[in-house]
């Protein structure tokens, strides 16, 4: 969008419109100049650009996969298997983005990392709301995973708000049920506001999934989910590895254990029965 072979051109002719009444409509639509005034690095290291950088793009990131997943979430209830379809492969090709952007500090050293760290004082990751919503509508649910949020009302609503809603998989296990599929009945009346727990019912549902007729639609169903879980694996291990190349064992900033904090919510299943049935075909 940047080449001016992108640009309306002024009635007839074939040049790009360059005069406006204050911002450019490009501006006004994307507001880039807000964009790029949002890194204020508290520091002259060259290496906090890049980390700050990075990191507020990954939140542009989560904002998009959690928009992506609301509107599969959304279709799922209204069992518009298309729609469904198109926003779970929307959000893969976003997600395949956001474990790319950790490139330009995934290979940062503990002397590159400490040059600015102390400047960021008690910020963490750990602290991001938007991340906090994107675990919660994969059913990695927690009231005390909000306490950061406490104070800041818009935030804590929004996490509030899809504590107690369905996750994305719960949605997903509705409407299997609705196909006429045996998703158990505990399962479909469980607790939505604590974490998905495995379960062989739910096993068994995908296991005649996928020993059936391989041009199923839910089979595809649970491929794109698949596709999912295996890109927000990727993501958590790549953040664990960037983390102990920067810092190795330390404590984190935020208070948490750091790199062990890292290792434990990366081996926290996602879409558990997605894989445990494919032994079972």
């Amino acid at each position: 969008m940047t080449d001016t072979t992108s640009l309306p051109c002024a009635p007839g002719t074939d040049e790009p419109l360059v005069s406006f009444q204050g911002k450019t409509p490009y501006d006004d639509y994307v507001h880039a100049s807000v964009l790029s005034s949002l890194q204020r690095p508290l520091t002259n290291d060259p290496n906090e650009m890049p980390f700050l950088v990075t990191t507020q793009v990954m939140e542009l990131w989560f904002t998009l996969v959690v928009h992506e997943w609301r509107a599969a979430q959304d279709a799922l209830v209204k069992d518009d298997h298309e729609r469904v379809m198109d926003a779970l492969r929307r959000s893969i090709s976003a997600h395949h983005a956001l474990n790319d952007s950790l490139g330009p500090i995934a290979r940062m050293t503990p002397a590159q990392f400490n040059g600015f760290r102390e400047a960021f004082g008690a910020a963490s990751g750990f602290q991001s709301a938007k991340y906090r919503q994107l675990e919660f509508l994969l059913g990695d649910k927690s009231r005390s995973l909000m306490n950061p949020q406490r104070a800041d009302p818009g935030a804590y609503a929004e996490l509030e708000e899809l504590l107690n809603r369905p996750s994305l998989y719960d949605a997903v296990l509705g409407y299997l049920h609705r196909r006429g599929l045996p998703v158990p009945e505990h399962v479909l009346q469980r607790d939505v506001t604590g974490p998905y727990e495995a379960d062989p019912g739910v096993e068994e549902v995908w296991r005649q999934i996928y020993a059936g007729p391989q041009n199923d639609p839910l089979l595809d169903l649970g491929e794109a989910l698949t596709d999912i879980a295996e890109l927000v694996l990727r993501w958590r291990g790549d953040h664990l590895l960037a983390t102990r190349r920067a810092m190795g064992s330390k404590a984190g900033s935020g208070g948490s254990s750091g790199v062990e904090w890292l290792e434990k919510r990366a081996a926290r299943p996602v879409f558990p029965e997605l894989w445990t049935a494919r032994g079972h075909v």
